[in-house]
Formats: structure tokens, sequence, C-alpha cells
């Protein structure tokens, strides 16, 4: 392991696992005058770069009818937590569309779908159950027609 890494390795912070499309809640510590306070700003992540030490992310939400996009380094000593609210399903791994559409056409990302795999994974039970139930049966009727 090359030393720069090895450096890096004790410094980079343990977040909550989230990708480009997630409606995420970032909780950042801001500070005032004497005070300091948790601020929440929530949004979609519409782009992810960068690794180790250096790596970011890019939260856009609408404020106001305005389009309000705000960069965070993910290990930031700033960011108290990140809250995934939604997933999101995307095809690309930069959402910059986003900055074109308008209302809730700019909010909407496609929401990752967990309900159809476990609908499938279901049927799939059912249908080895229903097997299983038919190869049990079977032998007693060889059985009953000997007889």
């Amino acid at each position: 392991m090359k030393l720069i890494e090895k450096i890096e390795g004790e410094q980079i912070k343990k977040q909550t696992p989230f990708r480009v499309g997630d409606s995420v809640k970032v909780h950042t510590r801001v500070r005032e005058g004497e005070k300091e306070r948790t601020q929440i700003f929530a949004g979609v992540v519409i782009a992810h770069k960068g690794r180790g030490l250096n790596e970011s992310f890019t939260v856009r939400r609408i404020s106001y009818g305005e389009g309000v996009e705000r960069v965070f380094p993910v290990n930031s000593p700033r960011i108290e937590k990140i809250e995934v609210e939604r997933e999101g399903q995307v095809r690309r791994s930069k959402l910059f569309y986003l900055r074109g559409r308008k209302g809730k056409e700019a909010l909407f990302v496609k929401e990752r779908v967990k309900a159809a795999v476990a609908k499938k994974e279901k049927a799939a039970t059912a249908r080895k159950t229903k097997a299983d139930k038919a190869a049990a049966l079977k032998p007693e009727k060889a059985v009953k027609a000997a007889a």
C-alpha cells in the first residue's frame, strides 16, 4: 500500500452509502458567532466525484422556485450525518440534465424498485413450494394404484 493512501485511510470518515439519484438530507454544523447549530440541506444527489479524501458530491434542490446546488466534501468534519430519504434509480453518473427542468420535473428521479424484486422472489418461492408438494404427493398415488 502506498504511504499516502495509508495516511489518508486514517482520516476517511465512515458514512452511510448513497448513490447518484438518491434524495438525501445532509446535516451540517454551522457556526454563527459563539453558537454552533445543525443545518439540514435536503435534495437530490446529482454528482459524485473523486476518491479517498478528495471525494465530494453535489446536492441540488429547488428553493423558492430557484435551483440551488451545494457541493459537499464527503470527509468534511462539518458534516454530521447523511440521511438517505429515497433511493433513486438512474442510468447516468451525473444528473446535470435536471438543471434544465422546472417544477416537479426537476425533482423527479425514478425510485429504485425493491418491491418488484421482492415480488419476483415471492413468486419463485411459491412455485418451489407448489413443486415440492406435488413431488410429495406422487409416491402416494403410485402406492394406491398398486393396491
